[in-house]
Order: C-alpha cells, then structure tokens, then sequence
C-alpha cells in the first residue's frame, strides 16, 4: 500500500493539473476583482489579507505547475496581472485603484516563492526521471 507521502509527491508532481489550476485560479481571480456582486467565498475583512492570499496561492499553483521555470519569468508576471486588475478596477465605476493592493499582491508573491516542503522533492523527482539522467 502507498504510504501518504508518495501519494502527496505524485499529487503534487501532476504538472497538467496544476497548469489548469493556474489558468482556474487566474480566471476566479479576475472574476472576483471585477464583480459588482458580493459572492459568500471566505475572505478576510480586510481587503488586503485576501490579495496576499490569492498571489500566494498564484504563485503556489505556479511553482508547481511549471517547477523548473526559473521565478525571474513568473514573479514579475504575476505583480504585471496584479497591477493589470487594478488598472481594469480604475476605470470600473464600483471599485478603486490602489497601489496598497498591488503591495499586498507582492507580499504574497514574495511569500510564495519563500522555500515550502513539498515543492523542492517534486522538482527533484522529476529531474530523476527526466531523460538527461539516464
């Protein structure tokens, strides 16, 4: 029987998944920055909380989707598609621009690229398996 640990390090290697999830986390995101309509997702009262939150996950869902991507090519990514909803926010009649809001993105992007268990044995297991290694 599969001990958790290896069921969580294949979970965690399925690249595929996670590519999707990028693309569900960016769509949900940009939905829930652009809404008019209040929506019963947990969130924190403060705005910011949730900006850090949804930029950590981003960065999370990233790292595992393309883990050999070096963060030179995401993280700035990333605060550009933060920046880019605050800029489609200004010009929305119910909701603002806010420069404090993209701090909180790269707060949470920062903390998403800080080490997590789990990501580091992915990288590497598929590395070993990669044909290089043979």
């Amino acid at each position: 029987m599969p001990r958790i640990r290896d069921l969580i390090i294949n979970l965690l290697a399925k690249r595929r998944l996670w590519q999707a999830m990028v693309l569900v986390s960016v769509a949900a995101v940009l939905f829930l920055a652009t809404t008019s309509n209040t929506y019963p997702v947990p969130a924190s009262a403060n705005d910011k909380i949730n900006h850090v939150i949804a930029f950590l996950e981003l960065t999370l869902v990233t790292r595992l989707a393309w883990p050999r991507l070096p963060a030179l090519w995401y993280a700035p990514a990333l605060l550009a598609f933060g920046f880019s909803l605050e800029v489609v926010q200004a010009t929305l009649p119910y909701r603002d621009f806010a420069l404090s809001d993209v701090a909180a993105d790269a707060l949470g992007i920062g903390l998403g690229l800080l080490p997590w268990p789990g990501i580091k044995t992915v990288v590497d297991a598929h590395l070993r398996k990669s044909p290089d290694n043979v």
